[in-house]
C-alpha cells in the first residue's frame, strides 16, 4: 500500500519551554515542496492567519469525499461541473471527557452541465456512498455530518 509523508518543524522562539510561554507556530512541508504554516487553534492561542490541526483534518475529509463522490458520478456518467462545500470541525469532549474534534459537518454543494439534473434523494444517496468510500472517513469515528443545501 502507498505511504504519505508531510515533514513537520517546530523550533523554540522563547528562552525556554515554560506553560503559555512559548508558540506552538510550525510549519508542515507537502511533497518537499508545499509548505503550510500551521498553529494551535485560536481558542488555545493560536494564530488564526494559520491553519491549525482541526481544520486541516476537516480540509482532509472534505477533499477526500469530493474525490470519492467524483470517481463515483464518473461512473455513474453525471456531468459535474462544479463542487463546493464548507467544513466545519466541532471541538468538544468525548465520551471519556478528553478533547476532541468531536463532529464534522460537510456542506457540498454539486453543479451539473446545463440540462442535467438529479432528484434530491439521488444526490444524497451518492454522498452517503461518498461517505461510506472516503478513506479518510473510514479512519474517523461516526462523527461525520452530511447536510445537502
Amino acid at each position: 500500500m502507498s505511504e504519505l509523508s508531510v515533514d513537520l518543524s517546530w523550533q523554540r522562539t522563547s528562552p525556554t519551554l515554560a506553560t503559555g510561554q512559548y508558540s506552538n507556530a510550525h510549519e508542515i512541508r507537502y511533497n518537499e515542496g508545499h509548505a503550510l504554516p500551521a498553529d494551535a487553534a485560536p481558542d488555545w492561542g493560536g494564530d488564526p492567519a494559520h491553519t491549525n490541526p482541526e481544520q486541516a483534518l476537516a480540509a482532509a475529509l472534505s477533499s477526500c469525499h469530493m474525490m470519492t463522490f467524483l470517481a463515483l458520478a464518473a461512473k455513474a456518467g453525471w456531468p459535474v461541473a462544479s463542487y463546493r462545500d464548507h467544513a466545519v470541525a466541532h471541538l468538544g469532549k468525548n465520551p471519556q471527557g478528553r478533547m476532541a474534534v468531536t463532529r464534522i459537518e460537510l456542506h457540498p454543494e454539486v453543479g451539473f452541465d446545463a440540462g442535467f439534473a438529479v432528484e434530491e434523494a439521488e444526490l444524497a444517496q451518492m454522498q452517503d456512498r461518498a461517505h461510506r468510500y472516503c478513506f479518510i472517513a473510514n479512519s474517523l469515528a461516526d462523527s461525520v455530518e452530511i447536510e445537502l443545501s
